[in-house]
């Protein structure tokens, strides 16, 4: 066959093959993996020069092609740059001590939070020789722990995994979803727990957002999201689901995420709908299921976030609405509808930013952040105070469960150096005691955890937590990894993480602040972190790096930074924005065209949060900060490594693949820019624990290497 006949995909391989076998001799002939770095250039990448006029902008995109993730040419260029990265990073000094390391610290029994129905707990749990959670049951809170589905036996390489996603008011049926990889796709399937075996009852794999089985068990509600946009359904038990009726969504388009909740005894429906994924605006809508009433109006026209639960006769609502730090208001059901002026303020904005809420045991659970901590209050539901809940320490809450009609609550703690532990409170007696703990072999004593202020470029105070070993001198060579978000209303707590735990054992620091953009100081917060003020989130990314640096904890040739999926853009624009800065780059599942992300998998979700290049005035500021945009040729930037997989049905990976190929043509520097791809990962995790320790180990000791730690023995 001539070579013009051949394939892209064989034609890649070929070329690849040449310039593997020269890698090889040179590895032979030195272990010096530094020089080769400098020396030897990636596979390179076929330039199409695309060029389209936005907002007459004439954009070019050398690399478009890059966005077709079946085309056999794309699927070459992945395998030549998994093989180019494997090669560089595959044989790092002291690679096997930190892989053992994190082996110690994430091969431990971990147990999540119970969800106790009828006098049964649910719960998942893996233990520490064991790849995936399985779902378990505990007949009592001193019964045995019996094995209901475990997904080891689902797939050869421990890619399928398992979720519980409702039980039965009985505790007869569980309803569990399948994910393979990192999808976030699920199949759904029903669970017999007295039998031990599935129900013929199962929905095809889609993205579902929230299941609701009756409490006769005589069906459930679902919303499956499609390209038409988020439909809610009704299915009777040992039906076609395909024939299952649909009761709410029409008129709403893909951009809007809705889903449904039944209430505990099955009276009453809530419908939400979330303009986009921060909900800056969100509607809500009531049907009496029993009296099979109309569909209601509760709330749908006023600019702000809703969020309701039922608890007896009324729904409660958390909001921001005149409140950028959020109250809770109730609204009386047998009164629907009912104007704003009606609604009763229950508890009113303090200055702590209400986290959450959930009605349990016949009072209303609370839970705010202070200056990024988390504390929890128990009040009645007419609004008074009963008692506060008390933490062991500087921390977070993890999550929380419990019923209305159920005087139990369970809910997690940790901080960044103290593993997660799961506490049983009582709400009527306000005792509380240890259900479960995680036991990780750390030294939490060893472990410093504090908070720092610092100034931004515009002079906002930004708080920024601390972890590092106690009594370090402050001499400007510490290894230092920054991480951040600041996005969507997201509020980053200290919870515990190995990551972190690993790196402060080396002798780094580990630096995360709160960046505008996240819901750690409310909605005032987020909105001076979005759309047209985006760039405020860069400058606190960036002026926290300077902090640390001008207070002696680190110095440019010893700073990394890492972030993932919005944490992802924030990285890629403080690369391109402030290369010089930092010596390191992890960008996780990453969001770098910004001017055409848009268009592809659930992007619409995010519209709200950064706008939308096809506005005229969204255009500029987009493209003003849109890394894949703004890296320059010649520009000496950081090494970087960009991680992603095929199976992120979120954030496509095409943001990742281009913006590899495009930095590793354009970099003026030596440093190796790399991309770690992976064809089962994705955003929502599912992967088995020996692959998460791999792909930590990956890029950790890529960072290491860069910032001197190439002898990766611990402190």
């Amino acid at each position: 066959m001539s070579r013009e006949n051949e394939s892209p995909r064989r034609k890649g391989r070929i070329l690849y093959d040449s310039y593997l076998v020269l890698l090889i001799v040179l590895f032979i002939s030195s272990n010096n993996w530094a020089q080769i770095q400098v020396t030897q250039k990636p596979p390179e990448t076929r330039k199409d020069n695309i060029k389209e006029i936005i907002h007459e902008v004439e954009i070019v995109d050398p690399y478009q092609w890059l966005e077709n993730q079946e085309s056999s040419e794309t699927r070459a260029w992945i395998d030549a740059q998994n093989e180019y990265t494997q090669l560089i990073i595959g044989n790092l000094k002291g690679r096997e001590v930190l892989e053992k390391r994190l082996t110690e610290l994430m091969r431990v029994d971990v147990i999540n939070i119970p969800q106790a129905v009828n006098g049964r707990y649910f719960f998942t749990k893996r233990l520490a020789d064991q790849d995936l959670f399985v779902i378990y049951m505990r007949e009592g809170l001193e019964g045995k722990d019996e094995v209901l589905i475990d997904p080891h036996e689902m797939s050869p390489d421990k890619t399928v995994s398992v979720n519980i996603q409702d039980i039965s008011k009985d505790g007869k049926i569980l309803v569990y979803g399948v994910r393979q990889g990192g999808e976030d796709e699920v199949t759904i399937r029903l669970f017999d727990v007295d039998q031990r075996k599935d129900l013929p009852d199962q929905l095809a794999k889609a993205r579902y957002f929230g299941i609701s089985l009756k409490p006769d068990n005589s069906g459930f509600y679902y919303t499956r999201h499609g390209d038409e946009g988020g439909r809610v359904y009704y299915h009777t038990m040992s039906t076609d689901p395909t024939n299952d009726l649909e009761i709410f969504g029409e008129g709403y388009g893909p951009e809007k995420i809705i889903f449904a909740s039944l209430s505990e005894d099955g009276h009453h429906l809530l419908f939400h709908v979330f303009h986009g994924s921060s909900a800056d605006k969100s509607e809500i809508y009531y049907q009496n299921v029993i009296e099979q009433g109309s569909i209601v109006t509760v709330v749908n026209d006023i600019d702000a976030r809703f969020f309701g639960a039922v608890a007896g006769d009324q729904i409660l609502v958390q909001t921001n609405w005149n409140a950028p730090n959020k109250r809770i208001l109730a609204i009386n059901l047998k009164d629907l509808p009912q104007i704003p002026s009606e609604w009763r303020e229950i508890i009113p904005m303090g200055e702590g930013v209400i986290e959450g809420f959930a009605p349990l045991g016949g009072k209303i659970f609370v839970y705010y952040l202070e200056n990024v901590m988390s504390i929890a209050k128990i009040f009645e539901t007419d609004g008074k105070h009963v008692r506060d809940i008390s933490f062991p320490a500087l921390g977070s809450l993890g999550g929380a469960s419990g019923h209305w009609e159920s005087i139990e609550l369970f809910y997690s703690y940790s901080s960044f150096h103290i593993p997660s532990t799961i506490y049983r409170y009582d709400i009527e007696k306000g005792t509380q005691k240890v259900w479960a703990k995680i036991n990780v072999p750390i030294k939490s004593e060893n472990i410093e955890v504090k908070q720092v202020w610092y100034e931004s470029k515009d002079g906002t105070k930004i708080p920024m937590f601390l972890v590092h070993q106690k009594e370090i001198k402050l001499d400007g060579t510490h290894p230092t990894l920054l991480t951040g978000y600041g996005g969507f209303n997201i509020s980053l707590t200290p919870g515990f993480s190995s990551t972190a735990s690993a790196w402060v054992e080396y002798g780094g620091v580990y630096a995360r602040p709160n960046l505008r953009g996240g819901g750690e100081f409310g909605e005032e917060w987020h909105k001076a972190g979005m759309l047209d003020k985006k760039q405020n989130v860069f400058d606190d990314f960036i002026a926290a790096a300077e902090w640390l640096i001008e207070n002696g904890y680190t110095k440019p040739e010893k700073l990394s930074i890492t972030g993932g999926s919005n944490g992802g853009l924030l990285v890629g624009a403080a690369l391109t924005q402030r290369p010089e800065l930092f010596k390191a780059v992890a960008c996780f599942y990453p969001l770098l065209d910004i001017i055409r992300y848009h268009k592809f998998l659930v992007a619409k979700f995010w519209v709200p949060e950064y706008g939308s290049s096809e506005d005229p005035e969204q255009f500029k500021y987009l493209y003003a900060y849109s890394p894949y945009h703004n890296v320059k040729p010649g520009m000496k930037y950081p090494a970087t490594m960009f991680i992603t997989g095929d199976s992120d049905t979120r954030v496509a990976p095409l943001h990742a693949r281009k913006m590899n190929a495009l930095l590793q043509n354009a970099t003026g520097s030596t440093n190796p820019v790399l991309l770690l791809y992976d064809t089962k990962s994705g955003h929502s995790g599912g992967m088995p624990l020996s692959k998460q320790i791999e792909d930590i180990t990956n890029w950790m000791s890529f960072v290491m290497w860069q910032l001197g730690m190439i002898n990766l023995d611990r402190n």
